[in-house]
């Protein structure tokens, strides 16, 4: 398997960092490909908690090399404080590599994306505000700066001069806000510069190299299908695609390279942010769900925000692992459902009296409702199963079931929040 991407099915948060970190141990390289550090990787292994924004979770593993790709947004205060709490924590340094094509967010991304979202208002779209969209907005508007450029300050400074004339008319007459001064934004621009040259390289030229000799490279998206600014819930949506299929460009791969697509996807359901989610559950029905996450405690691991709650929507799920490409699925935390008694499974929708098993545009899904089925449920601990055959019968059957209606093979059930707590199928 030379590239194995690793990707979302639903709205994010459905564990894809515990997924990359147990299969990053047979990688050679572990490459994340786009968005920045606006949403959250959680890893438990024997050296404690780990939330990862921006790093890849192949820095668990001392042998494998992490790359930062050029499609990433590059926030190199995040990155340099990951770097730091690592180190603090005693873990090994890891090998990291970064594109010195990736581009840099920049000083006022994180202004212009805040004061958006307060103009907005009610409308707001539930953004982590930290920068994501106005640097992508930045980075096809041709107004971004490369990481390769913090070598050259004056080269940087003309590529902030132009940007400023738009970003100082929108923040006095759009936000009333003050303008900004160009010596104190290239200041704070060329802070970190010295300290990341030794990471950057020619990622796609490493990549390449490791392609080329059979080695194993394994692309960690971010965030899920439902998502994506093409084909998921707009506008409620990243700014840039977490698709697999974008992972061969944000990589800087070819396009046949990538064999397998593992595409992740709760038991159930979460989602965090705005946007239709039409199994979502409300009041103490809800927040039992949450509570029984347990450790994964269902609050964003950016934002920190309690996750919206639903039941599992297979609709939703089928549509993601197609726009996907998946070979196969993940389903993580089958362990929160024990002790039900019986399971809500949506298997379509009610458009207004319409039944659909069809993922329609956002615009119709804002008054849909979902069509359940009920699986049995299984009063077992499963949490120390490490095979298929050693989990009740209930729950081999929920996860065969959601394999058939999804029209996707489960390939691995994750019965608990450590790195250990997998069952290949």
């Amino acid at each position: 398997m030379p590239v194995l991407a690793v990707v979302g099915a639903n709205w994010g948060d459905e564990g894809k960092g515990k997924m990359t970190d147990a299969l990053a141990a047979e990688a050679e390289a572990v490459v994340r490909f786009q968005g920045g550090r606006n949403a959250g990787h959680t890893v438990i292994h024997d050296g404690g908690k780990f939330v990862l924004h921006l790093l890849p979770c192949g820095v668990f593993h001392p042998g494998v090399i992490s790359v930062l790709g050029p499609g990433v947004a590059l926030d190199l205060e995040a990155f340099f404080s990951e770097l730091d709490m690592l180190e603090e924590r005693g873990l090994p340094k890891p090998q990291v590599v970064v594109s010195d094509r990736a581009q840099v967010v920049l000083p006022y991304h994180a202004l212009l994306d805040r004061c958006e979202e307060e103009r907005l208002g009610e409308a707001r779209f539930g953004s982590t505000q930290v920068g994501i969209a106005p640097f992508y907005a930045d980075k096809y508007l041709k107004l971004g700066v490369q990481a390769a450029d913090l070598a050259f300050p004056d080269r940087v400074r003309e590529r902030l001069a132009s940007a400023l004339v738009l970003k100082n008319a929108l923040l006095e007459h759009v936000y009333g806000r003050a303008p900004l001064d160009i010596d104190a934004v290239l200041d704070q621009t060329l802070r970190f510069s010295r300290r990341l040259r030794p990471y950057l390289g020619d990622t796609t030229a490493l990549l390449g190299k490791t392609l080329a000799q059979g080695r194993t490279i394994l692309l960690e998206g971010q965030l899920g299908a439902l998502r994506d600014p093409d084909h998921g819930i707009y506008p409620y949506v990243s700014s840039s695609s977490p698709l697999a299929g974008f992972g061969c460009v944000g990589a800087g791969l070819p396009p046949q390279a990538i064999t397998r697509v593992l595409a992740v996807t709760k038991a159930y359901a979460t989602c965090v942010g705005a946007g239709p989610f039409v199994t979502e559950i409300h009041g103490p029905e809800a927040e039992a769900l949450r509570a029984r996450g347990g450790d994964a405690g269902e609050y964003g691991a950016t934002t920190g925000r309690p996750r919206r709650m639903g039941w599992f929507d297979a609709v939703a799920t089928r549509y993601g692992c197609q726009v996907q490409g998946a070979t196969e699925a993940a389903l993580t935390m089958l362990d929160a459902l024990q002790g039900l008694d019986k399971i809500p499974v949506c298997t379509a929708y009610d458009l207004g009296g319409k039944r659909t098993d069809r993922f329609p545009p956002a615009a119709y899904l804002e008054n849909a409702r979902p069509v359940y089925s009920y699986l049995p449920g299984w009063s077992e601990d499963v949490s120390a199963a490490r095979t298929f055959d050693a989990l009740p019968e209930a729950a081999r059957q929920y996860v065969k079931t959601l394999e058939k209606i999804i029209g996707c093979p489960v390939g691995w059930v994750s019965v608990g929040p450590h790195r250990e707590a997998l069952i290949r199928v």
